[in-house]
């Protein structure tokens, strides 16, 4: 009989050498894991397949750069034996992510994510990695340029920010178009504040609970700051405001929105009689006026703040209401820096999903969630864990580690609204609180 005859162990080797090398395996596996690792808030099957898919591509283009740059090269056993850790560290990572999702949705009343639900992950996160990698090795001429390595992985990380950037938020109710027609309340025909000039936020505002006043002016009522806080003082004591037993100063969001269920919860707490006055500051996203005009929350609010109390201060004593302060989210940001600065404080303050590190709340109601990633989120989450003392632990609460918590915590930031009320970052009418600690 002619021929050679292979042996087993030449076959195997074959095979070895066919493995990922051991650095690209390596650091797909710790890209894979942190994309697995606890989250705050529940992930979609498909959100979470691009995450761990951009993130291992991310991982073996950077690998691949190291490689080009460092020669040398592991024998084909070490491979194959890498591969195999991998798959099982691989696989009990998947096994953890799903009973931790599991936990987090039974806490928020969700169904649990299901076999299909992971199948979803792994072939979806797969498809995109062997994506990238073969448009890595196409055309040939480029195949061999380190840089296309590099490139492959900075347009992984593109495109996970990608990702995360349109990820949908939880959808309001639709703006409402026509004026009020009570009289106490903003944009209606008695009303010093034109309808149009409210801004969408200001006409949903006052369209709400109807037996609180509802004052707003929006960035088109006024040209600036002050003249905005002095018109809000005239249309608030027009419509009777500083009748009633308590004045709320709001601090909306960087976008000029109210949250519904704060309007809610204040007219219910003091029976109706109540009044809250709010003023815009922005028309941007919260996130982007946080990032870059934070001032601007802190200055609305201490204009419309001092304007209420000075005109208060000349009511006689035994007709002055009672004055608080309330925030949300980049509302309680400007509501603390105001309070800061003003002399005369409220009678309260009140703050509901506070970011990190960036609200004083000695002395104020904070409601707050531990699944709210903006209670979470601040850059020294990467080195040290977060503060919680004033959170309430509505889910199950991750263990911090340092980088993997950051991590996650900015991933769910974009989803943060997307959770269910009383989770995330959604506040029911029981944010609307007087009590301190």
């Amino acid at each position: 009989m002619s021929g050679r005859a292979t042996s087993p162990g030449a076959g195997f080797d074959v095979l070895a050498r066919r493995c990922p090398r051991v650095a690209a395996t390596v650091a797909v596996t710790v890209a894979v894991w942190v994309s697995l690792a606890p989250s705050l808030l529940p992930r979609p099957a498909l959100a979470q397949a691009a995450v761990s898919g951009c993130a291992a591509a991310a991982a073996a283009g950077a690998a691949g750069l190291c490689r080009r740059r460092n020669a040398g090269s592991a024998r084909p056993v070490a491979r194959a034996v890498a591969l195999l850790a991998a798959a099982v560290a691989l696989g009990w990572t998947v096994l953890a992510a799903a009973q931790w999702q599991d936990g987090l949705r039974a806490a928020m009343g969700r169904p649990p994510t299901g076999t299909g639900h992971w199948i979803v992950v792994c072939v979806c996160s797969s498809c995109i990695l062997g994506a990238t990698r073969v448009l890595g090795r196409v055309p040939e001429a480029w195949r061999r340029r380190a840089d296309v390595r590099a490139g492959v992985a900075t347009a992984a990380a593109v495109t996970l920010g990608a990702v995360v950037a349109v990820a949908p938020v939880g959808a309001g109710p639709a703006y409402p178009d026509t004026a009020p027609v009570a009289a106490t309340a903003a944009g209606s025909p008695s009303s010093l504040v034109a309808w149009q000039s409210l801004g969408d936020e200001g006409r949903r505002f006052v369209s709400a609970d109807a037996r609180a006043i509802r004052t707003y002016v929006g960035l088109g009522s006024a040209p600036d700051v002050r003249s905005r806080a002095a018109l809000a003082v005239r249309e608030l004591e027009r419509a009777g405001g500083f009748a009633r037993a308590h004045v709320v100063v709001v601090v909306p969001t960087g976008s000029g929105w109210v949250d519904p269920g704060a309007v809610r919860g204040f007219a219910a707490l003091f029976g109706g009689d109540v009044a809250l006055v709010a003023q815009q500051y922005s028309s941007a996203p919260s996130w982007v006026t946080f990032l870059f005009d934070r001032d601007a929350a802190a200055e609305s609010a201490r204009a419309l703040l001092t304007s209420v109390r000075s005109r208060i201060d000349a009511l006689d004593p035994v007709r002055r209401p009672q004055v608080h302060v309330y925030g949300q989210s980049l509302g309680a940001v400007g509501g603390s820096a105001a309070l800061a600065s003003t002399a005369t404080g409220p009678c309260a303050a009140i703050w509901a999903g506070p970011p990190a590190g960036a609200v004083r709340t000695d002395g104020a109601a904070v409601t707050a969630n531990t699944s709210d990633p903006v209670v979470w989120w601040r850059p020294s989450l990467l080195w040290s864990p977060p503060d919680l003392s004033r959170a309430r632990r509505d889910a199950p609460v991750p263990r911090w580690l340092p980088v993997v918590s950051f991590v996650q915590a900015t991933l769910d930031l974009p989803v943060a609204l997307d959770a269910p009320p009383g989770h995330g970052h959604r506040y029911g009418p029981d944010q609307a609180r007087c009590d301190r600690p």
